[in-house]
């Protein structure tokens, strides 16, 4: 078997290397792998030979490829190859975590090619920060006077190098959310890592799972995978890693690759979010009063955290729940704007008198540094805040705090100067990059203006093998009815989709109060962690599952999901986010929720066929499909080829 430090072919750096990679190229598609089973696919091979475009001119690639076309495969084996010849790893960036573990789990296409070529691959996970326990978290959890004994039970599972002094010889993994798969996601928010963490100053760093796997990953010689929030993640605290004497997050790297590549805009904007809290602001703060600071200084941190504490009482006070979204619209006023402007104000100065402060060496300079940045972000954030024109801000209530979140409402010049000014091969790849025919949409939303693209259709015969139905619905009881009524068709085997956390939560109760339901195994996303769930469907031959999520890259072939039920069109949330881009709209209906919605219907239509043998039905729950004539027009036009939208079984 070869090393993971050699190409899969014979090559003399004399030669000229994509002459002799395009040549194996070949015999791997049309020779090697229907050897070992696999289908010859035309539109694979294309898509190969174009992507090859991007990797000899070190361009931006927009590669549009419809479902079944075997995409995965086709990078893989240029991101493999070029991550050996150029000596980095090779960074692919995946939507989200669930689409992370369906690219590395057993029988993956990653698998698949390593036995298939007989090569081993060196692949490494760089999971979001928020996959990972907070040790911290669980020992505050765990002093309480009443938690759930689960929590004792995970304590006692540690490690035993958490809790001693011993010294860690080789990587070990833990913490990964994955690992606590049968926690829901309540219980797991309440000891998973969350922005609120101040990671610098604690003691349980250099024995954290997170920390770990961090010092793992990096090493990676040939593929390191990560969510596109992460990777954005890595972009915006390149700077500040680097001033603070820490590595960055991601190593430098041969080709970035970035799976369902439409989604990366929301990510890149989810990344450079910031979030203020005031019991955060005053623990930060109090750190510097422990110390033995001048009168006048201590004063003024005294005025910063009584003013901090007083905004957040008027941020509160402006701030109204929005029908259809767990985030709080703010109303801007002058009382709001003024007390924030006041917070500004007290920030730059004690931002100026910490460099007075720093100068008598009373504070220890690692602890000064650490305030000194987290005081920066703030300051930013609030100068962002305050200008209110360029920004999108709503506020999260939680139990016992107000969080204010602050997120710039164009991403798309940092992106062109942080991310595509490099000379690298960009790839982004999904079935769904184009907008009636062009890419200008997404390109420009992301900052890129030259870039390659292609588009090649989906082999499958969808007229064989998916029937579409949209039944004439008038209210939820109707909906229950016609689902019940699919799912006994096909006894289970279903995946329901929901636009929204409300929704999917009524559908929830109402399978409780229902008891026809009880034949199936009903799987909710959020009761387990999402992969978990998504393995326990596909084992579970006749279960049933609820997801808000799925709607992009869940790829089970086979009978275990025959049948797709879009509970409504999935529009745009109602949420700040959206808010912003439809007051920026002239015709708001048209340029934003429509474009979304029919992009996301597309996704979710695709989870039915996965290969030539699936077939099944889909069905599209809502009213408004009847009612606004133009509505179903755009829908029908979207449609795959041969597919008619059907009013009754």
């Amino acid at each position: 078997m070869k090393t993971n430090t050699q190409l899969p072919f014979s090559y003399d750096r004399s030669q000229p290397f994509f002459e002799r990679l395009n040549e194996w190229i070949g015999d791997v598609f049309y020779d090697i792998l229907p050897e070992a089973g696999l289908e010859l696919r035309d539109e694979q091979i294309y898509m190969a030979f174009q992507i090859e475009k991007a990797f000899i001119d070190k361009k931006i690639m927009f590669a549009e490829a419809g479902v079944g076309t075997g995409k995965t495969i086709a990078y893989l084996l240029y991101a493999l190859c070029y991550a050996r010849y150029m000596r980095k790893p090779a960074i692919i960036a995946c939507a989200d975590e669930s689409l992370i573990e369906q690219l590395v789990k057993k029988g993956g296409d990653i698998d698949k090619l390593s036995n298939i070529l007989g090569l081993t691959i060196d692949v490494r996970l760089a999971k979001s920060k928020d996959q990972y326990l907070c040790l911290q978290k669980l020992d505050e959890e765990r002093s309480k006077d009443e938690y759930d004994e689960i929590y004792d039970d995970i304590h006692v599972d540690l490690p035993a190098f958490v809790h001693s002094n011993q010294t860690l010889q080789s990587f070990y993994h833990y913490g990964d959310r994955k690992e606590y798969a049968h926690l829901n996601d309540k219980e797991w928010n309440k000891i998973g890592w969350d922005s609120f963490q101040d990671c610098f100053v604690c003691d349980k760093r250099h024995r954290c799972g997170q920390t770990l796997s961090r010092e793992h990953y990096r090493k990676s010689t040939d593929l390191l995978i990560c969510s596109h929030d992460f990777y954005m993640e890595h972009v915006w605290t390149y700077d500040s890693r680097v001033r603070e004497g820490q590595l960055p997050l991601l190593p430098e790297a041969s080709t970035v690759i970035f799976d369902e590549g439409h989604l990366l805009e929301v990510a890149a904007q989810k990344a450079l979010t910031y979030k203020m809290r005031h019991d955060v602001i005053e623990e930060l703060l109090t750190r510097l009063l422990e110390n033995d600071v001048r009168e006048e200084f201590a004063v003024l941190v005294d005025d910063l955290i009584s003013q901090s504490f007083h905004f957040s009482y008027v941020l509160r006070d402006h701030s109204k729940k929005v029908e259809g979204s767990g985030r709080k619209e703010i109303s801007f006023s002058k009382e709001l704007l003024g007390e924030a402007n006041r917070l500004v104000e007290l920030i730059a100065r004690l931002e100026d008198e910490i460099v007075f402060e720093s100068e008598m060496y009373t504070i220890d300079a690692y602890q000064l540094k650490i305030v000194e940045e987290h005081l920066d972000m703030i300051h930013h954030a609030l100068k962002i805040f305050v200008s209110v024109d360029n920004v999108i801000s709503w506020v999260e209530e939680g139990e016992t705090s107000v969080t204010l979140v602050i997120m710039p409402r164009l991403v798309e010049e940092v992106l062109k100067e942080k991310v595509f000014s490099k000379k690298l091969p960009f790839l982004f790849t999904s079935a769904t990059l184009s907008t009636n025919g062009s890419f200008d949409y997404l390109a420009s939303s992301i900052g890129v203006k030259d870039y390659l693209s292609f588009s090649v259709e989906s082999p499958f015969e969808y007229r064989e093998q998916m029937e579409l139905f949209a039944p004439v619905v008038q209210s939820v009881t109707d909906k229950v009815h016609y689902a019940k009524a699919l799912l006994e068709e096909t006894d289970g085997k279903a995946l329901l989709l929901f636009r929204s956390e409300e929704e999917l939560q009524q559908f929830k109760q109402l399978t409780i109060e229902d008891h026809d339901f009880a034949k199936w195994d009903l799987l909710f996303e959020g009761d387990q962690e999402i992969s978990q769930l998504i393995s326990n469907f596909q084992k579970e031959t006749n279960s049933v599952l609820c997801a808000l999520s799925l709607w992009e890259g869940l790829d089970i072939p086979g009978e275990s999901l025959s049948n797709v039920i879009i509970w409504s069109l999935p529009f745009p949330p109602n949420d700040p986010v959206f808010a912003a881009k439809r007051n920026a709209a002239q015709d708001s209906f048209k340029e934003v929720d429509i474009p979304y919605m029919l992009l996301r219907l597309r996704q979710g239509l695709g989870r039915l066929v996965r290969s030539h043998q699936d077939k099944g039905i889909a069905t599209i729950f809502d009213e408004q499909l009847y009612e606004d004539h133009n509505l179903l027009t755009v829908v029908k036009e979207i449609l795959p080829e041969g597919v008619k939208l059907q009013t009754k079984r």
